[in-house]
């Protein structure tokens, strides 16, 4: 179980300190599948790097299966079963797809299994096993091999932040089956951040950022009409209401 209490993250800016969580507690429950979503600056992101390491909270603490995992680094986390997409993956020259596959699953990786992770991605692997991670790759095609190195690290809680992001409508199309496969097995913890309406659709909870804070969270069929009604004019109304 993950629990988050009373999380804040104050970065400088020109005209003083911002806000960019506000005191956010929450508790995620194992092997649920939960997306985050909300207006674009709202702390999704920050939300996501908080729980993973890649940003320390400026006050408040990180639970993990009871663990305080607060001052833990992003290695220790991984160690403990957290894995985590970025929204912009990184590139690794002169390494092979392959040997990334390896890596992120700690193991050794027969062909076939090493397959069946790009397929799951939308990936033909053949046509990417001996590639090296670098320019070479369009954006959408890095973005895909690094949830495939997701998957292989076969985590217990998995953070995606905006997999969609990049990624052309055949490839969503698969891997929206592959997070309806994850789903479905209930295996695993999922955290997404996503404005898709196809992988929201997917979640046992919604829970909406904006403004820095848990503004709603509950099931799919309660928050999703709730986003849909508060949208005006392409304008979250928590933006338009004096924020926007």
């Amino acid at each position: 179980m993950l629990e988050l209490r009373n999380i804040s993250v104050t970065v400088p800016a020109e005209n003083g300190d911002a806000d960019i969580l506000k005191n956010i507690s929450l508790t995620l429950e194992d092997k649920k599948f939960v997306v985050v979503t909300g207006p674009n600056g709202g702390g999704k992101t920050t939300l996501a790097k908080v729980i993973m390491g890649l940003l320390t909270p400026s006050a408040g603490q990180i639970f993990y299966n009871g663990q305080d995992i607060t001052a833990l680094s992003i290695a220790q986390r991984a160690k403990l079963g957290i894995s985590y997409g970025f929204q912009q993956p990184p590139r690794f020259k002169g390494m092979k797809v392959s040997d990334l596959l390896r890596i992120a699953a700690g193991r050794f990786l027969t062909h076939e299994e090493a397959c069946s992770y790009l397929t799951k991605v939308g990936l033909c692997a053949r046509d990417y096993l001996d590639r090296d991670v670098d320019t070479s790759l369009s954006g959408g095609e890095v973005k895909r091999i690094e949830i495939a190195t997701v998957l292989a690290k076969n985590a217990d809680l998995m953070i995606y932040d905006e997999p969609e992001a990049g990624i052309d409508l055949w490839s969503f199309a698969r891997l929206t089956e592959t997070f309806q496969e994850l789903h479905d097995q209930q295996q695993k913890t999922i955290l997404i951040i996503s404005h898709q309406e196809r992988i929201i659709r997917l979640a046992d909870e919604i829970i909406l950022v904006a403004n820095g804070q848990v503004q709603e969270r509950g099931p799919v069929e309660k928050i999703y009409p709730m986003i849909l009604n508060d949208t005006v004019a392409g304008c979250n109304r928590l933006e338009v209401e004096g924020k926007c």
